[in-house]
């Protein structure tokens, strides 16, 4: 236990503990953490993905209302398919 002391008194200083315990406590205590920052990070990447998604998702549909809006046959389409209407002399069959 001595020698642990000696060792202890020889090469550890209050200057280099007290730095230790001051980079423990902003590196792990802190608000702004490294934990915390890399969580913020992964919800950052998380939520710029969702972006991307909706971004696309809004111009599929923009594309969309304008072929509507300008194509008769993509107009007929869509309302058969999403809407099931049909012509007065057409049977239709729906397949789930």
């Amino acid at each position: 236990m001595n020698d642990f002391i000696n060792w202890c008194r020889r090469y550890l200083s209050f200057t280099l503990l007290a730095a230790l315990i001051v980079l423990s406590v902003v590196l792990f205590f802190n608000e702004n953490s490294l934990i915390r920052t890399i969580d913020q990070e992964r919800r950052i990447d998380e939520l710029q993905a969702q972006i991307e998604d909706a971004t696309d998702t809004l111009t599929y549909y923009r594309n969309l209302n304008r072929s509507l809006n300008n194509d008769r046959e993509t107009m007929e389409r869509i309302v058969r398919e999403q809407h099931h209407m049909q012509h007065p002399d057409e049977d239709v069959y729906i397949f789930e």
